[in-house]
């Protein structure tokens, strides 16, 4: 029973050296911060995929583009409310409206080329927001899923060589009495590797999922822009 309570992991963790402690309460800190982004990711993710399937639905069933810009104007002042796609189609939309009526109402004659040319920045500016947006915090999960490992080890390592050094003062060297040093020195690969797996994980699928993303805002920029091409002319 003793050796038993003494091998527990509230045990070892307790009496682990300073550093060890040390390294072990930044990489569950590391973890905590990591799960809570993971969660945070998942659901901002799944918002975008459904709000971008909404917004092409109602885009490519064929409305008036002006109504379906009135629209989405409302859906901005909303709180939480419109996509990625929405406020991509939105940039457009906007800057080729004003550019049109501001060369209108000088009387010139409207250039297609020109029209479309700052159609295409504002919409490539919109969707360089949107993708800063879902891809942040993503660095922070791959720094976690790269560098933990390496950070528990340096705790095992050193934990390790702190029980090694313990028996240069015991008279006869037992695996009883280094035992408890390299068992609470290995927790600190452990819960690194604890921190370490999920945060990859995350980060490859996540990645994956917004670079399908990433797919569709280019795709639909080229198409409302042979849309707006047409319309200048």
């Amino acid at each position: 029973m003793n050796v038993t309570q003494d091998l527990s992991f509230i045990s070892l963790i307790a009496n682990a050296s300073v550093l060890v402690q040390l390294v072990m309460l930044l990489l569950l800190s590391a973890s905590i911060i990591s799960w809570t982004y993971i969660f945070r990711k998942m659901f901002t993710i799944r918002a975008a995929r459904v709000q971008t399937e909404e917004f092409e639905r109602v885009f490519w069933s064929g409305g008036n583009l002006s109504a379906l810009y009135q629209e989405a104007l409302s859906n901005r002042r909303k709180a939480g409310s419109g996509g990625a796609m929405e406020r991509i189609f939105q940039a457009g939309m906007g800057e080729f409206t004003k550019a049109k009526a501001s060369v209108t109402a000088r009387g010139g004659a409207v250039e297609p080329g020109l029209l479309l040319d700052g159609a295409r920045r504002a919409m490539r500016a919109a969707y360089q927001r949107e993708m800063d947006a879902l891809e942040s915090h993503l660095a922070f999960l791959a720094s976690v899923g790269s560098v933990s490992p390496y950070v528990g080890l340096f705790g095992t390592v050193w934990g390790i060589m702190n029980a090694f050094r313990g028996l240069a003062n015991v008279q006869q060297a037992t695996l009883a009495a280094v035992a408890p040093g390299i068992a609470e020195a290995l927790i600190a690969t452990a819960i690194g590797l604890f921190a370490a797996i999920p945060a990859v994980v995350a980060y490859n699928r996540y990645s994956h999922d917004i670079d399908r993303l990433a797919i569709r805002f280019e795709s639909f920029i080229e198409e409302f822009s042979n849309i707006l091409q047409r319309q200048a002319r």
